[in-house]
């Protein structure tokens, strides 16, 4: 029983928020010291310490550095914490309400190029580190397979809609997605040879609908 004040269940309330802040932080420094210093250099003791809490809080709040990594990665592609999967986000919502095939493929550019500004620098740190640690290289194959099921789902949406070439196969469609929602694009045009965002989303835009989208 909580008595008739109420305060137990404002206590448990008022611990929930302050632990997801704190994991937050913890999520935020460590993504932060992955893009800096990668993620195999990263210490424990570091996150930590760019926290402000102990090691042992790090542990609690999200457990080792491959929990780190995942959360890290999460969050850097949906932009929070919420328990909300990317298919349920309200920018797919919008992609699959589309019906005018072009005008599907511009949103689509849009919503990848919004994900890529977030996971950029630490999807870097994640293939540097896919080489040599077997977690970072579960976790990219994991981001590999959702990216196919989400191109999968775009494709068979053009197909619906009534747009996808008449000589290309729904799944060759998703093939081609794929690989345009890898993100490489955006890391060596806008990261590497500075590119401005709007350039970069035009050519995106130029190239998805040339590739998939009929006449």
């Amino acid at each position: 029983m909580t008595g008739g004040n109420g305060r137990r269940p404002y206590r448990s309330d008022l611990r929930a928020r302050q632990a997801r802040e704190t994991r937050r932080a913890v999520v935020a420094a460590a993504a932060d010291l992955f893009v800096r210093h990668g993620y195999a250099a990263t210490t424990l003791d570091a996150v930590a310490d760019a926290a402000g809490v102990s090691r042992k809080t790090v542990f609690n709040a999200v457990g080792g550095k491959p929990a780190l990594l995942k959360l890290a990665w999460d969050q850097s592609l949906v932009g929070d914490d919420e328990p909300v999967s990317m298919a349920d986000r309200p920018a797919v919502a919008q992609i699959v309400a589309t019906t005018d095939p072009a005008e599907a493929v511009a949103s689509w550019v849009d919503l990848m190029i919004e994900v890529a500004e977030r996971a950029a620098g630490l999807a870097g740190a994640v293939v540097a580190a896919a080489d040599t640690d077997a977690d970072a290289a579960a976790l990219l194959e994991r981001s590999a397979t959702e990216r196919l099921v989400g191109a999968r789902a775009f494709a068979g949406h053009l197909r619906a809609i009534g747009g996808l070439r008449d000589d290309l196969s729904t799944e060759d469609a998703a093939d081609l997605l794929w690989a345009l929602n890898e993100g490489a694009g955006y890391r060596l045009l806008v990261l590497e040879r500075g590119w401005s965002v709007p350039a970069f989303r035009e050519w995106m835009v130029r190239v998805a609908r040339a590739s998939v989208l009929g006449p």
